[in-house]
């Protein structure tokens, strides 16, 4: 088993989320991370999903995802082949957090910053991958417990110049220009 960051490329119709999240669930396979957003194309949006499985089922995953209607087309990658980050927010109380420097000196160590100082709580961001995450937590927790953690799901970006979907789409239109020519000739 690998960890594989599965990105799909898709048109925003309602449902699609569902249809695709089945298509794991009926293959027992458990969601990592699930992240939705805008991509450099106008009118397209990413799923970056991650997973632990086999190579040879994240490609009959991919496949069978690159089926469905709305979807322009899916990708997976090894972590070596993404730029990946993920977001945490950790809740602290700013009573303990005044009581000494431990925590401040924790933050300072994972290059964490405080995004809000009130009189009964503080709140901390740390960008980086979820090792990281959990490491943090795990030292804020044991120093002074953490009221709320909450971390978003990954955000990656393929390491080639070119974005996968791009690149794929120009692939298409070079395809369907040979093909006119073919008829013309």
């Amino acid at each position: 088993m690998q960890e594989y960051t599965i990105t799909v490329f898709t048109e925003n119709a309602v449902g699609l989320l569902n249809r695709v999240t089945i298509i794991f669930t009926r293959r027992h396979i458990n969601i990592e991370s699930l992240t939705v957003s805008a991509s450099a194309l106008k009118g397209v949006h990413k799923f970056t999903i991650v997973v632990n499985v086999t190579q040879e089922m994240v490609e009959k995953v991919v496949n069978q995802i690159d089926k469905l209607v709305d979807v322009l087309k899916a990708f997976y990658h090894t972590n070596d082949d993404v730029v990946y980050q993920e977001l945490a927010l950790y809740k602290l109380s700013t009573e303990v957090l005044l009581k000494g420097n431990e925590v401040e000196k924790i933050v300072r160590e994972h290059a964490a910053r405080i995004l809000e100082i009130t009189p009964a709580f503080t709140t901390i961001e740390l960008t980086g991958h979820r090792d990281e995450l959990v490491l943090l937590f795990d030292r804020l927790d044991k120093a002074c417990g953490v009221l709320q953690y909450t971390s978003s799901g990954r955000i990656a970006i393929h390491r080639s110049v070119q974005e996968s979907l791009t690149q794929h789409l120009e692939e298409l239109e070079e395809l369907h220009r040979t093909k006119n020519i073919e008829k013309i000739a």
